[in-house]
C-alpha cells in the first residue's frame, strides 16, 4: 500500500461527514503501523472531535511511531474543540501525511510548523487536488469571505421550469426530488424569492433524505409575505431569514419577530432590486459558507446576470410544455460572444432526467467583495 492509498481511504472516510460540518471542512484520517491500519476516524459533525481525534482514540497505543494520513492540516488553534496538533503529538506517531494545507488564517501552516518542531516528518500534498475539491465551498469562503453559490433548478428539455400558468409540480422525477433534498442538505443555507414562496409555498426542509436542514433565506424587498407561508413554520427545526430591501416598512418585520424570525435589511440596487453583492458578504460575516439558489426564474436571472454562482447544477426531465416560465430570463445580452460561457464538470442520470454539473469556463478566483 502506498500513501496514496492510505489518503484514499482517508478522502473516503471524509465524506462521511458531508453535509453535517459545516462551517468546518469535511476531514477524515487513518493511522497505519508496519503496513497495518490501528485506526481510522473523520469529522462526524461541527462541534465534536476532528478526524486525528477520533483515529488516534481508535488506535489506542497502536498510535505511537504509526504514520497518520489526514486529507487536511492538523488545527492548531481553540476553537469548538482543543486544537487537534496537541493531540497528535501526545499520540507520539512518527510522521504525518497532509493532503493540503488548511486555508483558515488561524492555522495556514502553523500546524504542520508545530509538527515539524517537535520532529515528527510531515509530507504535504498528497493526493491535494482531491483533498481541496472535497472542500472546495469551504476554501472558497476561507480565501474570499464569501459562501460558496450553486444555483440549482428542474426544467422541461425545452426549457421551462413551470407551464405558462406557472404550475412546477413535479418538473422531475422522484429520484431527482431526492437528489435536490440531498443537495439542500449540504448547504448552509438555501434562497428562493417571493415570488416562489407565494406561487409555491414551499417548506425547503430536508424531507425525503436524511440530512441537515439549511437556513432558509427568502428574498422578499417589500416584506409582502403571507403569514400563513409554510416557510414561517418549523422555526424550531429550520430556521428562516427574510431579506427585505431598504427603505421597507418596519410593521411586517414586527409581526415576523414576534414569530422569532429575523429581517435582514440589505441595500437597493438602481433597478430597485435587492444588492445580491451586499447579501453574499454578509452571508460571510455570519459564517454562511455555501449557499443553495433554488428560485425562482427571477432570482436565478439576478443570480446569473451578476455572475455572482460557483456551480450550476441543472436537472432536465424529458417532458415539453411547450410555452411556459423560463429558468433564466433577459440577460441583455444581444451577441453570442457576450454570451456566459459555462464547461461541463459532470452529467449523469437520476430515474428518467440528466442532472448536469456546469461551472462558469472563465479561470481564476475571485477576491473579496467580487466574483
Amino acid at each position: 500500500m502506498t500513501d496514496e492509498d492510505y489518503m484514499k481511504q482517508a478522502l473516503a472516510l471524509a465524506r462521511r461527514g458531508k453535509g453535517w460540518t459545516s462551517p468546518n471542512p469535511m476531514v477524515g484520517a487513518v493511522i497505519v503501523r508496519d503496513g497495518k491500519v490501528m485506526g481510522t476516524g473523520y469529522h462526524r459533525r461541527f462541534g465534536e472531535a476532528h478526524a486525528e481525534v477520533n483515529a488516534i482514540n481508535a488506535a489506542g497505543g497502536g498510535a505511537e511511531g504509526a504514520t497518520l494520513y489526514v486529507t487536511l492540516e492538523p488545527c492548531s488553534h481553540h476553537g469548538k474543540t482543543p486544537p487537534c496538533v496537541d493531540r497528535v503529538l501526545d499520540a507520539k506517531v512518527s510522521r504525518v501525511v497532509v493532503g493540503c494545507v488548511d486555508p483558515n488564517p488561524l492555522v495556514a501552516g502553523t500546524g504542520i510548523g508545530r509538527l515539524r518542531d517537535h520532529g515528527i516528518a510531515v509530507d504535504v500534498g498528497i493526493l491535494a487536488p482531491q483533498c481541496e475539491a472535497l472542500n472546495e465551498p469551504f476554501f472558497t469562503f476561507m480565501k474570499t469571505g464569501l459562501p460558496f453559490v450553486t444555483v440549482k433548478y428542474a426544467q422541461t428539455i425545452d426549457g421551462r421550469i413551470a407551464t405558462s400558468t406557472g404550475h412546477s409540480r413535479w418538473v422531475s422525477s422522484d429520484a431527482s426530488l431526492r437528489f435536490a433534498h440531498r443537495l439542500r442538505g449540504n448547504h448552509d443555507a438555501v434562497i428562493v424569492g417571493i415570488g416562489t414562496v407565494t406561487a409555491d409555498n414551499p417548506d425547503l426542509r430536508v424531507r425525503l433524505v436524511r440530512g441537515r436542514n439549511p437556513l432558509r433565506v427568502v428574498l422578499d424587498p417589500d416584506l409582502r409575505i403571507s403569514q400563513d407561508a409554510r416557510i414561517l413554520d418549523n422555526q424550531d427545526a429550520a430556521r428562516t431569514l427574510m431579506v427585505a430591501g431598504t427603505p421597507c416598512g418596519a410593521g411586517g418585520a414586527s409581526v415576523l419577530k414576534e414569530r422569532g424570525i429575523e429581517t435582514l435589511y440589505v441595500e437597493r440596487n438602481a433597478g430597485g432590486s435587492l444588492d445580491l453583492r451586499a447579501l453574499l458578504a454578509e452571508m460571510g460575516k455570519r459564517q454562511i459558507s455555501s449557499i443553495l439558489v433554488e428560485g425562482g426564474g427571477r432570482v436565478i436571472t439576478s443570480f446569473v446576470r451578476e455572475r455572482l454562482f460557483d456551480r450550476m447544477i441543472v436537472i432536465t426531465a424529458p417532458k415539453i410544455v411547450g410555452c411556459g416560465i423560463e429558468a433564466v430570463g433577459d440577460l441583455e445580452i444581444e451577441r453570442m460572444d457576450e454570451s456566459i460561457a459555462l464547461r461541463f464538470e459532470r452529467i449523469f442520470r437520476k430515474g428518467d432526467d440528466i442532472i448536469m454539473y456546469l461551472r462558469k469556463s472563465l479561470t481564476g478566483r475571485r477576491g473579496k467583495g467580487e466574483r
